[in-house]
């Protein structure tokens, strides 16, 4: 199975226009005003006051320990690696996005941390060491176990149910970066250049443009100028 375009499938399924230019922030073009304007790539520009507060507070105190957050950062890699065609989920920032959104979701949080010491508890049991000290081999061993819900064994349900949210969350914050935007290929409201209809269309009916409007309409260059009509 291809993992990442099944998980491109899942993004392009589940996330709204909506949510992806919300969370994307990215500034590939930009235009002279915003430019001149900071805004545009102010962090936290457009939230309230209330809101920023709270951001600032669910900052300040991370939630996940760093084993955990180690843990959590192969798992996601494991889930989404770097490939030829973009970086890895950690290059794309999930584990800081799964560390924010178990504290903006806090039901989120016993579920994690629960399936995080899961982990370990069945690689101590398999290779005698923690998820992270184990090999890839030993690691993917445990993921496979837990990545299909329906060949997974009944007394797998835990590591299935954990497995489940962590693929969600890494899916969402990936696809939901720069990184995972521009794997998607998704462009938005990104203006494109307009060349006229083409020729062998207007050949089909019989018309043409004449060469006053080929000369004002489809020059390149002009194309960030008012129009002008006689």
């Amino acid at each position: 199975m291809d993992r990442r375009k099944s998980l491109k499938a899942l993004a392009l399924g589940t996330l709204s226009v909506s949510a992806l230019l919300s969370t994307t922030g990215c500034d590939d073009k930009k235009t002279d005003a915003a430019k001149d304007s900071d805004k545009a790539s102010t962090p936290g520009y457009g939230r309230t006051d209330d809101e920023k507060l709270r951001d600032k507070q669910l900052n300040a105190e991370p939630y996940f320990t760093d084993p955990e957050m180690k843990t959590i950062a192969v798992l996601a890699d494991i889930i989404i690696p770097a490939d030829e065609h973009s970086g890895s989920a950690t290059e794309a920032g999930v584990p800081e996005f799964i560390g924010f959104i178990v504290k903006d979701k806090p039901e989120l949080q016993l579920p994690m941390r629960g399936g995080l010491r899961w982990l370990d508890v069945q690689s101590a049991k398999r290779v005698n060491k923690s998820f992270t000290e184990s090999t890839p081999e030993e690691r993917l061993a445990i993921v496979d176990d837990i990545a299909y819900p329906e060949k997974a064994k009944p007394e797998m349900s835990q590591g299935v149910a954990f497995f489940n949210l962590m693929r969600n969350l890494t899916a969402t914050g990936f696809f939901t970066s720069k990184i995972g935007i521009k794997d998607l290929g998704y462009v938005g409201n990104t203006p494109n250049e307009w060349n006229g209809v083409p020729d062998d269309v207007l050949k089909q009916y019989g018309l043409a443009y004449d060469e006053k409007t080929l000369a004002e309409c489809l020059k390149i260059e002009d194309r960030t100028k008012i129009m002008t009509w006689d």
